[in-house]
């Protein structure tokens, strides 16, 4: 197995008396694609929340790169290489969807005032260069013949391919996909699948995603974990995972029994 790129070790986060996350350890390996799943309110999107920096836990270690990044505000996770997508996308609705995967770029012109008024050249050229790379990543996702359009336009699964193309915009190396197929139709669901196993290999990015859809998460993850009550109950293969006796009868329902 490869080396580990995140560590999760006995990550707490409580609100008020509830334990949403009450020590749950697992890790995730370099290169790979590894789904975290589990019942609603299993604490799966306040874990991630505590490994993106939008909560900070209030116990345990969260450890990327062999660097502790627990407690690190999103700016800061962002720097690192993490990036995250939300399962309800956030696309500005007034901009094009060109702008919206510009904006995310690293270095972008329009941070550094002076050298936009001093060195203007230099921040056309970044511009442009920008805008390459963001048609780019709209090609990949099959949404460039859109690039001018106004985000608000876009269909449902669209503004899903549009969430996912800003994430890569910010060249992650953890890529944290929050249901990326929630909402979406089958046919497009299979089309997240595949775009998101050749990112995962074009691009040599680790994957970490949160899924309620087993057919989904069996087809696309190497490595599932799954969590109830705050913890990890058990973390494998998906065919190891989805026959298991507790996991069939506990969490996944009656479909798996």
């Amino acid at each position: 197995m490869a080396e580990p790129i995140l560590v999760v070790d006995r990550l707490e986060k409580r609100f008020g008396g509830n334990r949403a996350v009450d020590g749950a350890t697992f890790s995730v390996a370099r290169g790979s694609i590894t789904g975290l799943i589990g019942p609603n309110g299993a604490g799966k999107t306040t874990c991630f929340n505590c490994i993106a920096g939008a909560l900070r836990p209030d116990g345990g270690r969260v450890t990327f790169e062999g660097q502790d990044i627990t407690g690190l505000p999103p700016h800061r996770v962002f720097e690192r290489g993490v990036v995250r997508t939300f399962q309800i996308p956030q696309e500005l609705g007034g901009m094009t969807v060109l702008e919206n995967v510009m904006l995310v770029a690293r270095d972008h012109p329009g941070e550094h005032f002076l050298e936009v008024c001093l060195r203007p050249w230099r921040a056309r050229a970044r511009e442009e260069a920008v805008r390459v790379q963001a048609l780019e990543i709209l090609r990949q996702v099959a949404l460039d013949h859109l690039a001018l359009q106004p985000a608000r336009n876009l269909s449902g699964g669209q503004r899903k391919l549009l969430e996912l193309a800003r994430a890569l915009m910010g060249e992650p190396k953890l890529l944290l996909l929050d249901e990326p197929s929630a909402g979406v139709n089958p046919t497009l669901a299979q089309r997240l699948v595949d775009d998101i196993r050749a990112i995962q290999r074009e691009r040599d990015v680790t994957i970490l995603v949160i899924g309620h859809d087993m057919d989904v998460v069996a087809r696309l993850c190497d490595t599932l974990v799954v969590m109830t009550s705050g913890r990890v109950l058990v973390e494998g293969p998906p065919d190891e995972v989805l026959n298991n006796t507790e996991v069939q009868e506990a969490y996944l329902g009656s479909q798996y029994r």
